[in-house]
């Protein structure tokens, strides 16, 4: 049967398969839609499938319903985010009328409202959670005829009234082996030069090496929503088999990210991709997620076997503020990692949160002494946001501190995040205030100057300069944006 993938058309560098509620970046860049492009590299080993990114290829609905015409599929994949749900649901049925195809949804919302997507004409079936293998089941019942009853981890429509089967297990370590590159699916679906991260060499692609997240920050969307808290890893020969499969492939590629929320959580795997890497004599760069709890003889293993950057998620620079959303390790432990890993000539992309439980205008004043403190080589801000499903977000909306019912008023129409909490001591106006402030006072500083340099005199110092370049030009257009707004206001 012919499938028919879609990241649909919505603002311009749109980022839907994020951990946040789908937003644009300040900083001009587009993830992959990874989620997607796994699902329909398994699909095709059974399945004519066609893979569309309309944000990254610019496309409009119009574009998209044409394309569909043509291309006549039987099943159609829709990916959804918070922010963007209403909108998708629009396309879903446009698509649907234009082609009669059965429309299946998918992304962290078809787990939380699954009866308000439903209750709409254009959706039959939603995929819940972690859906490539769900997918496939859909695929193979729809085609022949089948019942949908039988396939677990998906609510639908039957005879006018929804139906929730089963929630489906979670994939296995062994699962994740079977499943094809995602560089593969990306070499023939998509155009590489259309991604681009502000953290990694240009070009680069995004794969994961494993999934699930066994820690309980109370804010992260992404083990509550879509692929759980049970860790599972592909093996080493596997991770560093798709490596080798990119250097012969896709030469172009400048760098690996691996997307995993947890990557280091296991040493020994790490160390033995290191090691792997090595053997084979790869010349590659890569990058991943980290947590601030690595040695440093880890961290010069990772080094030494082509790592480039680590992403950590700092959050906060009070203790407090750590120990309630259940991070799990605290400042002093994140000053001893950010020594080491600095040490070892890793860079760091800290990312932090301005608006968590707790926050108050001294807390917020001990991130931005934190930040100064760690000089970390990127630095992300963002607005705290309580996504559905999250033990943050029902906290938020107990209390009151909610701006909105709709997540689709989180972002602002441009797609940019903005803040919709707000709480007596600590209020939007001060949220939004403190992200900004550290974004400027850090970037615009002098004292950014030396970290700047130290960025450009590496291995890949002229990548280096033209990324921080890209990134600075949005960023300054986001600041005369936000400038132009304030003047409106007055």
């Amino acid at each position: 049967m012919k499938i028919y993938m879609l990241n649909p058309p919505f603002v311009e560098n749109f980022v839907r398969c994020g951990r946040w509620q789908g937003a644009a970046a300040r900083s001009g860049g587009l993830d992959y839609p990874k989620w997607l492009a796994y699902a329909t590299g398994l699909l095709e080993t059974e399945h004519a499938v066609k893979l569309v990114d309309a944000p990254a290829s610019q496309l409009h609905t119009a574009d998209i319903i044409n394309d569909v015409k043509q291309f006549q599929p039987d099943l159609v994949v829709v990916e959804t985010n918070f922010s963007s749900l209403g909108n998708d649901i629009g396309v879903t049925q446009k698509l649907k009328e234009a082609c009669g195809a059965t429309t299946v949804m998918v992304g962290p919302p078809t787990a939380r409202f699954p009866e308000k997507i439903l209750g709409n004409g254009g959706v039959d079936i939603l995929a819940l959670y972690e859906y490539d293998f769900t997918l496939l089941d859909v695929a193979r019942a729809v085609g022949r005829g089948l019942p949908l009853k039988n396939v677990h981890g998906i609510s639908y429509k039957e005879n006018g009234q929804i139906a929730h089967n089963p929630i489906r297990e979670y994939t296995t370590s062994e699962d994740l082996d079977r499943i094809p590159f995602v560089s593969s699916v990306y070499k023939r679906h998509l155009n590489i030069k259309d991604y681009y991260l502000s953290q990694t060499l240009y070009p680069e692609v995004q794969i994961f090496t494993g999934r699930g997240c066994p820690f309980h920050c109370t804010f992260c969307s992404w083990p509550e929503n879509l692929m759980g808290r049970k860790y599972r890893s592909r093996t080493a020969d596997n991770i560093v088999d798709e490596f080798e499969y990119i250097c012969q492939n896709l030469p172009e590629v400048k760098e690996i990210f691996i997307e995993d929320d947890t990557y280091t959580i296991n040493k020994n795997l790490v160390l033995d991709v290191c090691r792997k890497i090595k053997e084979r004599k790869l010349d590659i760069t890569w990058s991943c997620n980290a947590r601030a709890t690595l040695d440093y003889s880890t961290l010069q293993e990772m080094k030494s076997a082509g790592c480039r950057l680590l992403i950590v998620g700092y959050e906060s620079g009070n203790d407090e503020i750590l120990k309630t959303i259940r991070k799990g390790v605290g400042t002093q432990q994140m000053r001893a990692f950010t020594r080491d890993a600095k040490r070892a000539k890793l860079m760091i992309h800290g990312d932090f949160i301005i608006g968590l439980p707790g926050e108050t205008n001294e807390t917020a004043e001990q991130t931005l002494k934190f930040i100064r403190e760690l000089k970390p080589n990127i630095l992300q801000v963002a607005v705290a946001t309580p996504i559905p499903g999250t033990k943050f977000y029902d906290w938020a909306k107990e209390n009151g501190y909610l701006l909105v019912d709709n997540l689709e008023e989180s972002i602002d129409q441009s797609g940019y995040q903005k803040c919709i909490l707000s709480y007596p001591d600590f209020t939007k106006v001060d949220i939004e205030h403190y992200v900004n402030r550290a974004l400027k006072e850090y970037y615009l500083n002098p004292s950014f100057v030396p970290v700047a340099l130290s960025n450009i005199l590496r291995r890949h110092g002229l990548h280096e300069l033209k990324i921080m370049l890209m990134s600075a030009k949005v960023f300054l257009e986001y600041l005369g944006a936000e400038k132009r707004q304030a003047i409106r206001s007055v």
